[in-house]
């Protein structure tokens, strides 16, 4: 039962990986360009979400400084 689960998740997996590459246009890519493409968008992504929690506090903190909600 938990083989067929597994087997289910991966087809789904890679239908979703077949149109994650469809609507990107990287199936027109070589392996190695697809590579190197993923790998700027995964650290694009990473280096924006680490910002996001980094610094948003400090933002909301200020905005709600500013509209007096918090003293």
């Amino acid at each position: 039962m938990a083989g067929m689960a597994l087997a289910r998740a991966w087809k789904r997996m890679s239908w979703f990986y077949y149109q994650y590459l469809l609507v990107t246009a990287l199936y027109m890519l070589e392996p190695w360009e697809r590579t190197v493409f993923n790998s700027m968008l995964v650290s694009v992504v990473g280096m924006a979400l680490y910002t996001g929690y980094v610094f948003m506090p400090q933002h909301i903190m200020a905005i709600l400084h500013y509209f007096e909600i918090v003293q």
